[in-house]
């Protein structure tokens, strides 16, 4: 049986997104992501809790504008791309790249 996390899609009085996590299992236990990649961690650290027998529900608030959505949706695929590739290169035993061309570290 795998526990189910809910994710609302909210928007702050200056117009920013944010994602609400809520396990249901835990009484009163939020958490706020602002970035994709917060969002990301976050889910893992819970899905570890639960041996990965976790399940997302996705919603959002009212006043979240359909721009807001599909920006989430947008990032959420292009994170989903990015670690299918890095996926893909340790399974061919390549290195991660750790800076960019100009040096620049990879954060």
């Amino acid at each position: 049986m795998s526990v189910i996390i809910n994710s609302t899609i909210k928007t702050n009085a200056l117009g920013r997104w944010y994602i609400e996590l809520n396990d249901t299992t835990k009484e009163n236990h939020m958490e706020i992501c602002l970035d994709v990649n917060e969002y990301a961690l976050k889910i893992e650290a819970i899905g570890a809790e639960y041996g990965g027998e976790v399940e997302v529900a996705w919603s959002a608030e009212d006043d979240v504008s359909k721009e807001q959505i599909n920006e989430v949706r947008m990032q959420m695929n292009a994170y989903e791309q990015e670690r299918e590739q890095q996926k893909a290169a340790e399974e061919a035993g390549e290195m991660p790249q750790t800076h960019q061309a100009d040096g620049t570290p990879n954060f």
